[in-house]
């Protein structure tokens, strides 16, 4: 474990990747720099919410921290009928939240899920919820917060008297997601992967590779450069290899590998200005998110989830053809070697990794036909409203 007084002090050293890397291995933001001091427009926020206040009977649209892995950590859970299963949002990143951003599309999915956006330990509101950054800084690892996903099922299991929910892992957030369905597989009616991590060290080879093959492609001379500069990539013993990532990161994104099409992210960051349950200072802690990234990234490049021949649970994997922050060819092969008691894999022909955002009406229609009839069967769903119920 990286002491506390460590852990601050080679966090500061790269704080400018936080606002430079949105990746399933690393931090936060784009290939550009974040504003200094974000601030919403009041207004905006306020019409935003009002908007989406959930006025149905049976209806439910809380926002609370509680207390998971011993630090407050905040969840926002919103659904128009209780009887709805429960599916878990679990972020990427790390420290990269959705809650700000779920505004964008996660209305349709509350007709037919109660939905949770949890904001993990060090990440939005579960940072500016806790006034000792040295007790998070105590507990960012793969296994604690692996831990706080289990604990948080389980609250969510017991709150609200269900005996099995979903979990949705997205990129960094499918570590944490599969470790749970590892470990509780009776605790979930499913896992769904998307952007699934499967080996730290392919998915960056195979990102670096994308990245120097359009560079080449497209006769980009700067990206060629400093491309080459940082080979053989990945080097985690390399001294400099938190700017090397970031160099990788800066191009898999330009060439459209993180969002098809784009070459950065600010449609997301600037979304979050918008984000009705965060104040000013819950943005400003995107600032903070290298933190994350210096005590996770030697673990995570270490992962590799081809060992894993069984799942328990059954498994959807959903893969952006275009995605090369978690390749999904690597996902893809694992799925069709890993036995689970259903299985199904969905492909986003029109989507790199960010498939909630890129094609969000596809992603809706697989959930409530493909993933909700599970809970159906089993009884754990308000009746008569969609596929799977009589």
């Amino acid at each position: 474990m990286i002491k506390s007084s460590e852990w601050f002090r080679r966090a500061a050293g790269h704080a400018a990747m936080t606002a430079l890397l949105a990746s399933p291995l690393v931090g936060a933001a784009a290939a550009q720099e974040a504003p200094q001091a974000p601030v919403a427009a009041p207004d905006a926020r306020a019409i935003i919410a009002d908007a989406r206040r959930i006025m149905a009977p049976r209806g439910i649209e809380e926002n609370y921290a509680v207390e998971i892995g011993g630090i407050k950590q905040w969840v926002s859970v919103r659904g128009r009928d209780s009887r709805n299963p429960i599916l878990l949002f679990i972020h990427g990143g790390p420290a990269t939240t959705e809650m700000p951003v779920s505004w964008l599309y996660q209305s349709s999915w509350e007709d037919y899920f109660t939905v949770v956006q949890w904001d993990q330990r060090g990440a939005g509101k579960s940072w500016t919820a806790n006034e000792d950054p040295a007790a998070i800084a105590e507990g960012i690892s793969i296994e604690r917060m692996t831990q706080d996903g289990v604990e948080l099922v389980d609250y969510l299991r017991k709150k609200y008297d269900k005996r099995k929910i979903f979990v949705l892992g997205h990129s960094w957030g499918t570590v944490i997601g599969l470790n749970v369905a590892l470990r509780h597989p009776d605790w979930l009616h499913a896992y769904i992967g998307m952007g699934q991590v499967i080996n730290g060290q392919e998915n960056e080879e195979l990102g670096y590779a994308f990245a120097l093959r359009e560079a080449r492609r497209t006769k980009n001379a700067q990206a060629i450069k400093e491309l080459e500069a940082i080979a053989p990539y990945p080097n985690p013993s390399a001294p400099t290899f938190f700017e090397q990532v970031l160099t990788q990161r800066k191009w898999v994104i330009y060439f459209g590998g993180l969002t098809a099409g784009r070459s950065d992210f600010s449609y997301d960051t600037n979304a979050r200005l918008l984000a009705p349950e965060y104040s000013d200072a819950d943005l400003a802690a995107a600032r903070y998110a290298g933190l994350s990234l210096v005590a996770l990234i030697p673990g995570l490049t270490q992962l590799d989830y081809r060992k894993v021949h069984r799942l328990d649970t059954p498994l959807f994997i959903v893969a952006g053809r275009r995605d090369f922050e978690t390749p999904s060819a690597l996902a893809a092969d694992w799925f069709s070697s890993v036995q689970a008691p259903y299985k199904r894999l969905f492909w986003f022909e029109h989507s790199a990794h960010m498939m909630q955002l890129e094609q969000p009406g596809k992603l809706l229609m697989h959930l409530v036909n493909d993933v909700r009839p599970i809970a159906a069967r089993a009884g754990d769903v308000a009746p008569g409203d969609a596929p799977g119920v009589d």
